[in-house]
């Protein structure tokens, strides 16, 4: 007697499962999928990601319930000016690098030449474009004396205007081979 009680709840439950995926199917599900061209992507999964990087590809539960879809995700990876900063700040001690707020900060760095002085730069990014007015560049420089007694003080020189130019010099071959890359991956 309880195996006829047993097989109705079973097939009520796969009743219903066959009716909840077909309601699925038939309102949409298969415009999110969209099954890409094996010829046209990269079978290596670092190459992969590394396509999907810079195209800006990603999937947003907030986008996918407006219908808007589109993806448009600003990486750091992506960004020429926050690339290239980083770049040519190679050599410096890093103190705060916050990409969301937009400033790399490094470390009281001491070229050697004088022991009693040490520089720090702040870059704050006013903007992802490659502009010359799209990030600020602020120097302090420290002197301490023999008690480690030290005065901080910003500085203006000609540091900032150099490094400023290094910056947007490679922000623009970053940007060039970005746009070649999307170009080379786009799908038709």
């Amino acid at each position: 007697m309880k195996i006829f009680k047993y097989i109705p709840k079973k097939l009520t439950f796969f009743f219903v499962g066959v009716l909840f995926l077909n309601l699925l199917s038939s309102c949409g599900m298969g415009k999110i999928w969209d099954p890409a061209d094996a010829r046209k992507v990269p079978a290596n999964v670092n190459d992969r990601v590394k396509k999907n990087l810079e195209e800006g590809k990603g999937f947003s539960i907030g986008k996918a319930m407006d219908g808007s879809g589109a993806t448009s995700y600003q990486f750091a990876s992506s960004n020429p000016m926050w690339r290239a900063s980083l770049e040519i700040l190679d050599f410096l001690p890093l103190a705060n690098v916050d990409y969301s707020g937009g400033i790399i900060t490094t470390d009281w760095y001491n070229e050697g030449t004088a022991s009693d002085e040490s520089i720090k730069i702040t870059i704050r990014f006013l903007t992802n474009e490659v502009r010359s007015d799209g990030i600020r560049i602020v120097v302090h420089k420290r002197r301490c004396n023999a008690q480690q007694k030290c005065a901080v003080k910003k500085i203006s020189s000609a540091l900032e205007q150099e490094l400023r130019v290094a910056i947007l010099k490679k922000a623009v071959v970053f940007e060039k081979e970005l746009l070649k890359n999307k170009k080379k991956y786009k799908r038709n």
